[in-house]
């Protein structure tokens, strides 16, 4: 965590947290804070338990174990008090179909005391909604645009959003990015999303929080993230012990391979220090670059990576 979110006060404390489902899966013992004044990306694969998270924050679903707060305040012994300060975008509309714009904003206005008519009002214009539409027939992204506006229309200090850029074109993403940079701008503002789309993170993002099967991979700066890792690359015979010793996760492919492997390990692998010699010998048969996001997923999700993580 930076220095200056250090100073921050948490908008959100996940202490311990564990759900289990009688299907098997578990969300084993989440622990991570977000400062007020940042914007977390909550990621991982399908499944990963991203989404019995969110439910969790909202008191939707029962937790099993640990403790969940919102700006100090337990979520479910001062639940009325959190959902005023909370603003939800899910990846589908909440919304009744038959509902028009103007509907929307009569049934949620009373269930908020900060509900600010002109604030809805303005976004509504911004974003092109018409009162008299329906729910039903507005396109999805256009129903996620009518959630953002009910979410930030009531002072919310804490926007969750769940895949809320996945119904959106490149530039409505970009305006909602810009909406996000804005809404934490005072310093007291934070937003929680949970997204697949990794080019939003690497935009916004100040943190990230990474779960897979059902545990916290990383949680911490999105910086730390990134360059805690490198992708070495090779050729179909190059996939030495020495590069399998130290990879995270491994994808094979007929021409070669590509390997996740944490930045501290790079010296362990011999491959990698024969650029040197590249007078006598030509390019070195082993090349590291940096790992983006995507990757980082995509290798700590294959078959090795899963043994691994069960071992662990």
């Amino acid at each position: 965590m930076t220095a200056a979110a250090d100073q921050s006060p948490m908008a959100l404390s996940i202490t311990g947290v564990i759900k289990h489902y009688d299907s098997g899966f578990t969300l084993d013992d989440i622990t991570f804070d977000l400062p007020a004044g940042y914007i977390m990306g909550l990621i991982g694969p399908n499944g990963a338990g991203k989404s019995t998270l969110i439910k969790l924050i909202l008191n939707m679903i029962h937790r099993d174990a640990g403790e969940i707060h919102v700006f100090g305040l337990d979520n479910i012994a001062a639940e009325e008090t959190v959902k005023e300060n909370l603003g939800i975008v899910f990846d589908s509309s909440y919304f009744i179909e038959t509902w028009t714009v103007n509907k929307v904003e009569q049934a949620m206005a009373p269930m908020y005391l900060a509900w600010d008519h002109a604030t809805f009002d303005g976004y509504l214009t911004r974003f092109g909604l018409d009162r008299k539409k329906r729910v039903k027939e507005l396109s999805r992204g256009m129903q996620m645009k009518l959630m953002l506006a009910v979410a930030l229309s009531h002072d919310a200090k804490l926007l969750v959003l769940d895949e809320p850029t996945s119904g959106l074109d490149v530039l409505a993403r970009d305006e909602l990015m810009d909406i996000l940079q804005n809404y934490i701008a005072d310093g007291e503002r934070s937003v929680l999303f949970s997204t697949h789309i990794t080019a939003d993170l690497e935009r916004a993002a100040d943190f990230i929080t990474y779960i897979t099967r059902g545990k916290l991979y990383f949680t911490g700066p999105k910086d730390e993230f990134e360059e805690s890792f490198r992708l070495v690359k090779g050729g179909p015979d190059d996939l030495a012990p020495d590069v399998r010793g130290v990879a995270v996760g491994v994808h094979r492919y007929e021409t070669g391979f590509d390997a996740l492997v944490r930045a501290e390990d790079l010296g362990k692998i011999a491959g990698l220090k024969a650029e040197e010699e590249e007078g006598r010998r030509g390019v070195a048969p082993l090349t590291a670059e940096p790992a983006s996001i995507d990757d980082i997923i995509r290798l700590t999700n294959t078959d090795d990576a899963a043994r691994a993580m069960e071992v662990a």
